[in-house]
């Protein structure tokens, strides 16, 4: 039997199944984690806001992903921190909708971003003469504008659907909230949501999956026909390291949320394709993109050598 709750009732996330004596090292294990993606993420969007010459389509599109990977850790790891030191899993409902709404932005932020990422790719290569003309800065303001907009409309749209129902259960099914674990302690008639989540997932990750395969078809095609073998290697090397980075994304949101809808998947491996899809993107896309991005990684090593003093 149910019992009635308000919104404004607290909630319990999954227990992270902790003894006392892993209380420690997970508190540092979550605070260094945090710490290392914070500083990788801003050290990227330093460099390249200081940087005039990084100042080309290529960067000021990168420039989304580290904005988007900070909303996203930032909405995980002070709440998980804090629940390690405190000893308990409780969340105000409103707390929980607001993480849920940061870290659905987040995940569909990253998918839109390398998108378009992989589009200006697509223009560099397959068509270099007109490069400058169709991303130019008019139209690359436009896409990051439209970007952001297609983002946060939809997921306030999805929350605002969410918010209007109360709960009658307390017991979040995952680590962190999210749209599917909170539907899941609503009582009501809750199809409207089903509905619209399911579109959100067709349209935000349906959508940026035939970008890519399509502009990497492309891609690929123009590197086959291609007398330059130099320009091959550094285009298939570049879209090489953006396609992982994207389909790891895409591979692990769409179990975490697929999952949810049926009865029968794992809940651990749930759990830990979500809670992955929110460490190892914040955490790696800073590395990867400055170690694999040669005009990056020089200017990164000059602005820490410059204000660090650090010598390599």
């Amino acid at each position: 039997m149910y019992t009635n709750s308000s919104t404004s009732s607290l909630l319990t996330l999954q227990t992270l199944g902790l003894s006392s004596t892993d209380i420690y090292p997970a508190f540092v294990f979550g605070t260094l984690t945090y710490l290392i993606i914070m500083f990788s993420n801003l050290l990227v969007l330093t460099v390249i806001a200081m940087n005039k010459k990084l100042h080309k389509p290529m960067f000021i599109l990168l420039f989304n992903l580290p904005i988007s990977d900070i909303v996203g850790a930032t909405a995980f790891f002070p709440h998980l921190i804090f629940s390690i030191v405190a000893e308990n899993r409780l969340i105000s409902h409103h707390a929980c909708i607001f993480q849920a709404f940061l870290i659905h932005v987040y995940g569909t932020g990253n998918l839109l971003i390398l998108s378009i990422m992989a589009y200006d790719r697509y223009i560099a290569i397959c068509f270099p003469l007109r490069y400058t003309t169709i991303m130019n800065s008019h139209n690359l303001m436009k896409m990051i504008v439209i970007t952001w907009f297609i983002n946060l409309s939809m997921m306030f749209t999805l929350f605002i659907l969410l918010a209007r129902f109360k709960t009658c259960r307390t017991n979040i099914v995952d680590f962190y909230c999210n749209n599917q674990s909170l539907v899941k302690l609503i009582c009501e008639d809750t199809s409207v949501n089903n509905y619209y989540g399911l579109a959100t997932i067709f349209l935000l990750m349906g959508g940026p999956l035939a970008l890519i395969v399509y502009t990497y078809t492309q891609i690929l095609r123009t590197c086959v026909i291609t007398n330059h073998t130099d320009a091959r290697r550094k285009a298939i090397q570049t879209c090489g390291t953006h396609l992982i980075v994207f389909l790891s994304l895409q591979i692990n949101t769409v179990f975490a949320l697929i999952s949810h809808r049926i009865d029968s998947s794992s809940p651990v491996l749930r759990r830990a394709f979500g809670v992955s899809v929110l460490i190892f993107p914040p955490f790696l896309d800073p590395i990867i993109y400055g170690l694999k991005t040669k005009e990056l990684k020089q200017c990164i090593v000059m602005f820490l050598k410059r204000n660090v003093g650090l010598t390599m």
